[in-house]
C-alpha cells in the first residue's frame, strides 16, 4: 500500500527533460526503453535492449511475421536446388546504406559469417554450409552439406542475435569485437555524436530507406516510418517514467511498472496494451562451471523450491500471468509441461548436503533498473537462504550486470552464480534458438552448461525427414534439457506496454518496433 501511494505521488512529478518547439515535438518520437543501451553492436551483445537498437539501424534478409514465420525482407526471394544443397537469394531493389553505399552480396555473406560465430543457431547453420557464394552483387548462395529445413527461420530470427546486415567492411571485424561505427541500411540512422550511455539515444529518419510495399507485421513488411526523428530516454525510475508520459513528456514507455496500469489505464491520453501476446518466460541462470551449480542435484533442489506464483506476481499484473513448469512457452504448440514439483525444502536440504554444498556460497547478481526482472533475483535470493547457502546479493543496473555474466571465475574472484532474466517467447521458440537449452560447453549462452544428451536430440529434431519425427524429438529435447536443469523456469507472463492515445501504430511482438509509427 505505502509503495502504491508513493507511485500515485510520483506520478504527479515533472520530468526535468530539456522543452521541445511543438513544431519539433510533433516529429520526433521519444521513447522510454527498457534498459540502458550500452552495447551497440547487436551481434557481440545479445540482450534484448542492443536487438530493439539493431532493429533500428540495421535490416535482415528475412524476417518473421506476427506467427514466427519467416518472410522475405531485404531479400526479393529465394530459389532452393531439388535436392535442398543449394539456396540462392537475390536482394531487392534500391538497399543502400546508412553512408550511401548500395547493399550487396559481399556484405551480407560477410554479415551472415560473422553472425553464424555468435549466434548458437548460427553456429549451427555454419556446420551445415559447404559453402558462401556471391556470383554477382545482388545474389548470394548458400551450398549446404546437407539439407537444413530451418534456413529461412535460421536468417529471420527476430530475438537473441538476429542475423543483421551491415556493411562488409565492418562485418569483417572480429566476431568477439564491437564494430567501429554504427551504419546499417535500415529504417532509422544512429546520430554517434548525441548517444549518451546510460542515458540518451539518438536517431534520424533514413529518407533513402526504401521499405517494402506490404503492411508491417510483426520485424516484417513495409518499415515506414513517419517521424523525422527518434530519441530514447533511459528513466531508470518506473515511477517517474510514469509522469512523464502522464504529462506527455515522452510518447512510449515500454514497460510501465504493474503497480502503475490501472493508473494509466483511467488516463484518457494513454493506452496500453500486450506488448507480446505470446509472453516471456521468467529464467533464473545457473553458473555450470563452479560449485554449488556444477551438480544437477543441486540445480534441481532449487529450481523445486522456486515459487512460481511468488515471483510472476512480483513482476506481472493479476490475470497477466501464470505458472508454466517447462523449458519453452506454454503457449506454443507442442510444449511440455511438467509436473509442478512440490515445493520440500527438508528433501532439498537433504539433497543438498549429500552433494557436500550445505553452506556453499552463492553470488545472485541483480539489475536494480529493470522491473520485469529485479523482484526474481531478490525472490531467488531467499529461495537459497533458505536452503543455507550463503548468500551474497550483488544488486547493480542492468548494464553492469550484463557485462558481470561474462565472467567465467568462480563466487570468491568476480564471478557469479545465479542471474534472474526473462526469455520473451520468440527467443526461445524452438529447440535450435532457445540458448537456455543448449549445452555445447564454453560455447553456450552465459552460465556454460555442458548437456551432450540435450545437443544430440537438438540435432535430430533440427534434420527431422517429416512433422511426426520432428515433434518427436521436441519431445525429447524437452525430457533430456528438463532433466539436466539448465535454468529453473519461473513462470510465463505478458507485459502490457504504454504510450500516448495519440501514438498511432503501435506492433506487437518479442521487441518493439520503432516504425509504423503515427501522431494523430
Amino acid at each position: 500500500m505505502q509503495r502504491r501511494s508513493l507511485l500515485k505521488g510520483a506520478a504527479l512529478s515533472a520530468l526535468p527533460l530539456p522543452a521541445l518547439a511543438q513544431p519539433a515535438r510533433a516529429r520526433t518520437l521519444r521513447f522510454v526503453p527498457q534498459a540502458a543501451l550500452t552495447a551497440l553492436d547487436p551481434i557481440v551483445q545479445n540482450a534484448t535492449i542492443s536487438t530493439t537498437h539493431g532493429f533500428c539501424v540495421f535490416d535482415t534478409l528475412y524476417a518473421t511475421d506476427a506467427k514466427l514465420a519467416p518472410r522475405p525482407q531485404m531479400a526479393s526471394g529465394h530459389a532452393m536446388s531439388p535436392d535442398g544443397l543449394l539456396w540462392t537469394i537475390r536482394l531487392r531493389d534500391g538497399l543502400r546504406f546508412h553512408d550511401g553505399a548500395p547493399v550487396l552480396s559481399r556484405d551480407a555473406v560477410a554479415s551472415l559469417q560473422r553472425w553464424c560465430v555468435r549466434d548458437l543457431f548460427g553456429q549451427i547453420l555454419a556446420r551445415a554450409v559447404a559453402e558462401w557464394g556471391t556470383p554477382d552483387d545482388r545474389t548470394l548462395t548458400i551450398r549446404l552439406r546437407r539439407p537444413f529445413p530451418s534456413l529461412l527461420y535460421a536468417l529471420a530470427k527476430p530475438a537473441g542475435i538476429p542475423p543483421f546486415i551491415m556493411p562488409e567492411r565492418l562485418a569483417r571485424t572480429a566476431p568477439d569485437r564491437p564494430v567501429p561505427e554504427i551504419v546499417g541500411s535500415g529504417p532509422w540512422k544512429f546520430v554517434a555524436p548525441e548517444f549518451n550511455p546510460g542515458s540518451f539515444v539518438a536517431y534520424a529518419r533514413n529518407e533513402a530507406y526504401v521499405a517494402r510495399d506490404e503492411p508491417a507485421e510483426g520485424a516484417s513488411g513495409g518499415k515506414r516510418v513517419h517521424f523525422d526523428r527518434l530519441e530514447w530516454h533511459i528513466i531508470p525510475d518506473g515511477a517517474t517514467a510514469g509522469a512523464a508520459l502522464q504529462r506527455g513528456e515522452v510518447d512510449w514507455v515500454e514497460y510501465p511498472l504493474p503497480d502503475l496500469l490501472p493508473l494509466l489505464a483511467r488516463d484518457r491520453n494513454i493506452r496500453t496494451q500486450i506488448y507480446d501476446p505470446i509472453g516471456f518466460l521468467g529464467v533464473i541462470r545457473f553458473n555450470h562451471l563452479h560449485p554449488p551449480f556444477d551438480k544437477v542435484e543441486v540445480r534441481r533442489a532449487v529450481r523445486d523450491c522456486i515459487s512460481q506464483p511468488d515471483h510472476m506476481a512480483a513482476v506481472a499484473a493479476p490475470g497477466d500471468w501464470r505458472e508454466c513448469h517447462a523449458l519453452f512457452p506454454c503457449t506454443l504448440p507442442g510444449v511440455t509441461e511438467f509436473p509442478a514439483p512440490p515445493r520440500d525444502f527438508d528433501k532439498a536440504r537433504a539433497a543438498i548436503r549429500a552433494a557436500g554444498m550445505e553452506g556453499a556460497k552463492v553470488v545472485v547478481i541483480n539489475p536494480t533498473d529493470f522491473a520485469a526482472v529485479a523482484p526474481q533475483g531478490r525472490l531467488a535470493a531467499d529461495v537459497c537462504r533458505q536452503l543455507g547457502f550463503r548468500v551474497d546479493l550483488q544488486e547493480m543496473d542492468w548494464a553492469a550486470m550484463l557485462s558481470r555474466r561474462n565472467s567465467r571465475e568462480d563466487a570468491d574472484h568476480g564471478g557469479w552464480s545465479i542471474y534472474p532474466t526473462n526469455f520473451p517467447a520468440a527467443s526461445i521458440a524452438n529447440p535450435a534458438v532457445n540458448s537456455g537449452i543448449r549445452g555445447d560447453g564454453p560455447t553456450a549462452w552465459f552460465g556454460w552448461p555442458t548437456d551432450p544428451a540435450t545437443e544430440a536430440e537438438i540435432e535430430r529434431w533440427l534434420y527431422a525427414p517429416d512433422a511426426a519425427a520432428q515433434a518427436a524429438a521436441f519431445a525429447a529435447v524437452q525430457r533430456t534439457a528438463w532433466d539436466h536443469v539448465g535454468f529453473a523456469p519461473s513462470g510465463l507472463f505478458v507485459l502490457k506496454t504504454g504510450f500516448r492515445a495519440d501514438l498511432s501504430g503501435v506492433l506487437q511482438g518479442p521487441n518493439p518496433y520503432l516504425w509504423n509509427l503515427g501522431r494523430g
